[in-house]
């Protein structure tokens, strides 16, 4: 049997399970233990007290907690849950667990299901072998789970068993931030605070929070599992090491927005059916760019719970595709040649009043709040490119970002021709008093008639306005968005600082101190903003002029991390101390040395064991091939272009073993290098550079090497083979 007989056959096999015809509205978030179903668990009183701590921050009391927790365990109990977890998002970028069970004992021996108000807020992992930058010691191993009060508890169904996940910050005992979390809820704070602030100066008395909202698009490969199994380079680095391109790749753009084939379709279906029940609001799905490539976007939801579900999403994503006999890749850059995944981050502003703050009113006021909030927006990113490039730092997306499906690393800010005149004509000071005539006759009035479509048709951007957001475009698909999210909170939340003060200082006619602040402001950081192609050779001169860093090499980057700005601006806003800052420059700069030592090991081993004896033997069959020939014809025999080919292979083969030599001794010797950074430029530049050198070669033999010899499977079949 061939082996693209089982994959086809596997695609005709799918039975769905489920009954048909179910509204979502029926099921949504009914695997959560939300607001809605506490309402309906809790006595009013406890109800309305959690209410005080969850909206208006007020300490749980112990009686609180102990009743929310026996609701809590009830309810799970109901859903079939027999332990409960402290979910939460360590700094490995993924999400981590550790179960314990309901059951307990009396005094008599008698089993018991129990769960109390303190061991709801709290819980105590372990976990010494999470990455820490130096915050702890293994020695020092106590590390405490809190229960996060602004997310909600969730069912986690996997196989048979059933839990009940509490999402949780993760701090070490002496308090430091030991997750992605914890920043992210304090940065939350800061935007809230900073907003409130500057809201107050314009006169709005209204708003009491203002917080970000994110919808976050994701991208992912499909293949199937048989494929995904059948090579380690997938299995251990999530990324095809080695494989020719194939003749047709997306040049035809014929998958983009596509027909979602039936297998697709099905699995679709039954991850949203699973994000439903979770209360995640899954609106878009379709067919991307490159073949087997999707996205799965939600609606906006507030930072933290957005953060949480696209955690869960992923996972969402990875379950169910076994169910479906597929693998899911996250990977930022699975195959070479076709486009990469990425992660869009659309990020705003919003008040409790229903208001988005980047959304353009319908009143010469409502432009003035927008056109300010729009500016800060804009002044952080021109200011703290560098930490914003940061943030996206990975050997994964060192990959994809720049290579012509991807932002480039130098971040501008696109703002469409409607919106970059109006900052033009507000810089030249057409504007010369605060009067609404004015602002009307200089047409900001006009701007809710801004169309998206007029705004959004820059998709080379790293960071664009979309008409009532921005998509901060570089995030890679694989990365959490929670420390994205985290520094553009705090660099917005410094802005609104600046400009407050500014405003404040310019005396009582507050509109025309906007104005002129907004004037000085726009002409300090307009460098930043760029209308044209990202991707042109043009522009890096252009930008280079212009002072816009480019760090294209993740190593290059991370370094901004850690520096004396980022530090003085964390811990002003009490969202990092300089400890913690540096501990997660240091956890980033580890794991990217270890990614790539990975890949260079797994690449060893592929070529090896798997692809140069696979190699050796067609080149031992192409000889004997040729010698039985020249015996059986003798001089008539024409055989020039099989010894050519012959010679070609052995060339290669020889030249392949040279350079997996090389590749062993350089990481050898960057692995011995003294410092982080060392060995991080290593192996991010010749490390890489020697990997790229064997894949060449490498993909070379592919082309020449019987299929059925060849021993991993293709391009060609993994991409359009379902």
């Amino acid at each position: 049997m061939k082996r693209t007989d089982k994959v086809i056959a596997a695609d005709r096999s799918y039975v769905a399970e489920r009954e048909k015809n179910v509204p979502i509205s029926q099921y949504f978030g009914e695997d959560t233990f939300s607001a809605k179903t506490m309402q309906e668990k809790l006595p009013a009183a406890v109800f309305n007290r959690l209410q005080d701590t969850t909206i208006r921050g007020k300490k749980l009391d112990l009686e609180t907690a102990n009743a929310v927790a026996h609701a809590m365990k009830e309810w799970a109990i109901e859903k079939g849950a027999t332990h409960y977890c402290h979910w939460f998002q360590p700094m490995t970028g993924a999400t981590a667990e550790k179960h314990d069970a309901f059951i307990e004992f009396t005094d008599e021996g008698a089993p018991i299901e129990r769960f109390s108000g303190k061991q709801l807020v709290q819980g105590e992992p372990d976990a010494s072998s999470f990455p820490s930058g130096g915050i702890r010691s293994t020695f020092e191993a106590r590390g405490y789970t809190a229960w996060d009060i602004s997310s909600p508890a969730f069912i986690l169904h996997r196989g048979i068993g059933t839990v009940l996940c509490i999402p949780s910050v993760f701090i070490s005992y002496s308090g430091e931030a030991l997750d992605k979390k914890t920043p992210l809820l304090r940065s939350i704070e800061a935007i809230n605070t900073s907003a409130l602030n500057l809201l107050r100066v314009l006169g709005n008395r209204k708003a009491r929070k203002v917080y970000a909202t994110l919808g976050p698009e994701q991208e992912y490969f499909l293949i199937d599992q048989d494929y995904f199994y059948k090579r380690q380079d997938l299995l251990l680095s999530g990324r095809a090491l080695l494989g020719a391109a194939p003749p047709k790749g997306q040049e035809l753009e014929d998958h983009y927005f596509g027909s979602i084939k039936e297998r697709i379709f099905s699995f679709m279906h039954d991850v949203e059916e699973e994000l439903y029940k979770l209360g995640i609001p899954a609106k878009t799905r379709h067919n991307e760019v490159a073949p087997s490539q999707y996205e799965l976007a939600p609606l906006f939801e507030e930072a933290n719970l957005a953060v949480d579900h696209n955690h869960i999403l992923m996972e969402t994503i990875r379950t169910v595709s076994t169910k479906h006999k597929l693998a899911v890749l996250f990977h930022e850059k699975p195959f070479a040649g076709i486009s990469g995944s990425g992660k869009h981050l659309n990020w705003s502003l919003a008040d409790d009043q229903g208001n988005n703050l980047l959304n353009p009113g319908t009143t010469p006021q409502d432009n003035i709040q927008f056109l300010v909030f729009l500016v800060a927006t804009i002044r952080a990113v021109f200011y703290h490119a560098d930490i914003l490039r940061a943030t996206v730092a990975s050997s994964g997306n060192d990959h994809r970002l720049g290579a012509n499906e991807a932002p480039p690393a130098i971040i501008s800010v696109f703002l469409g021709e409607q919106l970059s005149g109006i900052l033009e004509d507000i810089e030249k000071g057409v504007t010369t008093n605060g009067t609404n005539g004015v602002i009307i006759d200089m047409g900001i009035s006009k701007l809710p008639l801004l169309s998206k479509d007029n705004t959004d048709r820059n998709r080379t951007s790293p960071f664009a306005f979309t008409g009532n957001k921005f998509e901060f475009r570089m995030v890679g698909s694989s990365q959490s968005i929670s420390f994205p999210t985290t520094v553009l909170n705090t660099i917005v939340a410094e802005s609104l600082d600046v400009l407050a003060k500014k405003i404040s200082a310019k005396g009582e006619n507050t509109r025309q101190a906007t104005l002129d602040v907004l004037k000085e402001e726009i002409k300090a950081v307009k460098k930043v903003l760029f209308m044209g192609d990202n991707y042109s050779k043009e522009w890096e001169a252009e930008a280079d002029r212009r002072g816009l860093p480019n760090k294209k090499i993740s190593y290059q980057s991370l370094p901004d991390l850690a520096s004396d700005k980022a530090v003085t601006l964390f811990e002003k806003h009490k969202v990092l101390s300089s400890v913690e800052l540096k501990s997660r420059y240091h956890v980033r700069l580890e794991r990217y040395v270890k990614e790539i030592d990975i890949e260079a090991g797994t690449l060893c081993n592929i070529v090896e064991s798997q692809l140069l004896p696979a190699a050796i033997r067609y080149q031992k069959e192409l000889a004997s091939s040729i010698t039985i020939t020249a015996q059986a014809l003798g001089s008539a025999a024409s055989l020039e272009p099989q010894k050519a080919v012959l010679s070609s292979l052995a060339g290669l083969i020889g030249s392949t073993y040279v350079l997996v030599a090389e590749l062993k001794k350089t990481v050898e010797h960057v692995e011995s290098l003294g410092s982080g950074e060392e060995r991080a430029a290593g192996f991010g530049s010749r490390v890489r550079e020697t990997m790229n050198a064997i894949r060449s070669k490498v993909d070379e033999i592919e082309l020449m090497v019987d299929d059925e010899i060849w021993p991993l499977p293709h391009h060609w079949e993994m991409l359009f083979i379902k």
